[in-house]
């Protein structure tokens, strides 16, 4: 069963020659990159725990001058690989040591897939193999072309507007970097792949996927190398043309690019740490944390879908109807197709690997599944762009229109039951009052709430060509309207303080006085005084580690802490100085040897 809908036809035709095209897509994609990855970008502090990590890491490199070993409070950081750090460092050097020098990489990285998305779909994104067909009938080529449009313009903004990308663009660590070279270099292999008659493009698209691979492999290790592999295999062994495009590929000559780019650093980094080095990056943070849990990151095999579903919503809701309307299970179907149809199907190999290869690794995080999310945006773009200029929209997505509906009115009383779930951070019990009092809680529910009511009435009026606009408008308002206000909020109540304080310690800090922190660790303390900082994470040892620090000569100390570790460690008021309180925390200043109670 179908129902007929109007055509937009006449709204898209003045945009369908070239310059006004064009035009339009540069401003486009300027736009939902500003809004979604530059805006407000550092006008938050750094979030512990691990964002200062890295900013804190790059800094030290730019102070020591060794760019092979990564440092964090004088101690050796083997977690990730140095391409992030780099970056951030040679970010510093230009702009400065800031916020906004920390999350630039991650936010151009965001950028640079965004517009490569873009340019696959325009060139690539053909529904379905007969629409690849008409492109070269003159009375019909202007329907596909129009579709291609539409694809890149709609799979832009879902590429660009989810939660995943937009929190991991706007965040100073490894993983949108990874997305990013990972992304970028998958695309570059379709675009060679999907152009076998033009060998010289086709090589220029491998080379550039082998050296982003190695960039990859430079951002968080063999994983940038290893998950392309799986996904090409898996994608090529479905087609059936694996040996042809291998020899396209010229393993050789790119595999010697590869290693040249990706190795040089690894081999001095373990010439300079020995088998510490490999103990710690390959086998604790890679082989571990695939085979058993670290850090407590363990979840159950089912998480992921949760994560998806979140993460790329509300898009995710059609992912199922755009998976199934390949119907890979044609496979001799899509062998007899040309390469350049094969967009889609490239899609959901790269989809399904990521998401079946991490379900698989005990270890589990919501950014993990990061780099699938350009993968999903396709593979959504491309059922809109076939949906929208069709004379009837199908009942599977008239189906799922009306789960996008109830799913929109869900968000909408979410948003307003939500701060009954916050209030767990110690650092800001009052959270759920000051959301309350901040009037974000109405415009983040109205912003959902009219975009479920209008899709009601686009699906009453049988318009359902156009719920992928509402679905945009509606996430572009909750960002702007209370999403990053919300950021600002959150920043004032649970880093400001420690900023204040670090700002304080600089300050206060007498000759040979300790820096240090009791019962917990934030590492933006490290950054922001630019100090090391003694973290004493259990109170019970706080006495032993002071009696050692009086042995050392130390004087005093200054000490970050809450009140209530503070009563942990058995320290009365007579024995400390208040110094300053800021949010939750208390800065004291403990005078050596400590005084009997």
């Amino acid at each position: 069963m179908k129902f007929g809908i109007d055509r937009p036809s006449k709204l898209f035709q003045h945009w369908e020659q070239p310059v006004p095209a064009w035009t339009l897509s540069i401003i486009w994609i300027c736009l939902i990159s500003f809004v979604a990855f530059i805006w407000h970008l550092g006008s938050i502090g750094l979030v512990d725990e691990t964002e200062p990590l890295f900013a804190e890491a790059a800094r030290q490199m730019t102070e020591t001058g060794d760019w092979i070993t990564p440092y964090f409070n004088g101690a050796t950081r083997f977690d990730k690989p140095p391409l992030i750090y780099w970056l951030m460092a040679i970010a510093y050097q230009t702009i400065g040591v800031n916020e906004w020098a920390v999350r630039l990489p991650s936010a151009l990285a965001a950028i640079a897939l965004t517009t490569m998305g873009f340019y696959t779909l325009k060139q690539f994104g053909f529904p379905s193999p007969a629409a690849a067909e008409t492109a070269t009938v003159p009375n019909l080529s202007h329907q596909t072309s129009r579709q291609r449009w539409l694809g890149s313009w709609i799979g832009a903004a879902m590429l660009a507007l989810n939660t995943h990308t937009i929190v991991w663009a706007r965040t100073g660590v490894s993983d949108m970097l990874l997305s990013g070279c990972m992304g970028i270099a998958l695309l570059a292999f379709f675009c060679g792949y999907a152009q076998p008659a033009r060998p010289q493009v086709q090589a220029r698209w491998y080379l550039a996927f082998y050296v982003l691979s190695a960039l990859a492999v430079l951002t968080k290790g063999p994983v940038g190398i290893v998950l392309p592999v799986l996904i090409i295999g898996a994608f090529l062994l479905y087609v059936g043309n694996g040996w042809t495009v291998l020899r396209e590929m010229r393993l050789l000559r790119g595999g010697l690019i590869f290693l040249a780019i990706a190795v040089p650093w690894y081999i001095l980094v373990i010439q300079a740490n020995g088998q510490e080095y490999i103990d710690s990056f390959f086998g604790y943070h890679n082989f571990e944390r695939f085979t058993e849990v670290v850090n407590r990151h363990d979840a159950p095999w089912y998480f992921y879908f949760f994560a998806v579903l979140v993460g790329f919503a509300p898009w995710s809701l059609y992912l199922p109807v755009a998976i199934a309307r390949l119907r890979i299970w044609q496979r001799t179907h899509w062998q007899q197709q040309p390469r350049a149809t094969h967009l889609g199907l490239f899609a959901s190999s790269w989809l399904l690997i990521i998401f079946s290869f991490f379900t698989i690794a005990v270890t589990k995080l919501p950014s993990y599944v990061l780099p699938l999310m350009p993968a999903a945006a396709i593979l959504v773009a491309l059922l809109w762009s076939e949906q929208i200029t069709r004379p009837q929209i199908s009942r599977s997505v008239l189906i799922t229109g009306i789960v996008n509906t109830i799913f929109l009115a869900a968000l909408a009383g979410a948003v307003l039951y939500s701060p009954n779930w916050l209030g767990d951070d110690p650092t800001m019990r009052n959270l759920p009052e000051v959301i309350r009092q901040s009037g974000l809680l109405p415009w983040g529910a109205a912003s959902w709430a009219i975009a479920a009511s209008v899709m009601l009435v686009l699906l009453l009026r049988r318009r359902g060509r156009w719920l992928w606009l509402v679905n945009f408008m509606g996430f572009f308002a909750f960002i702007v309207f209370a999403v990053m206000p919300a950021f600002s909020v959150v920043d004032g109540l649970r880093q400001l303080p420690l900023r204040q304080l670090s700002a304080t310690m600089l300050q206060a800090q007498q000759p040979q006085e300790m820096l240090t922190m009791l019962g917990f660790q934030k590492p933006s303390l490290v950054f922001y005084t630019e100090r090391p900082i003694l973290f004493i994470s259990d109170p019970d040892d706080l006495e032993e580690q002071l009696d050692q620090l009086f042995e050392q000569n130390t004087p005093s100390v200054l000490m970050v802490a809450f009140p209530h570790k503070l009563r942990e460690a058995d320290l009365e008021p007579e024995q400390y100085q208040l110094v300053e309180q800021a949010g939750a925390y208390q800065l004291i200043r403990i005078r050596l040897p400590l005084k009997e109670n």
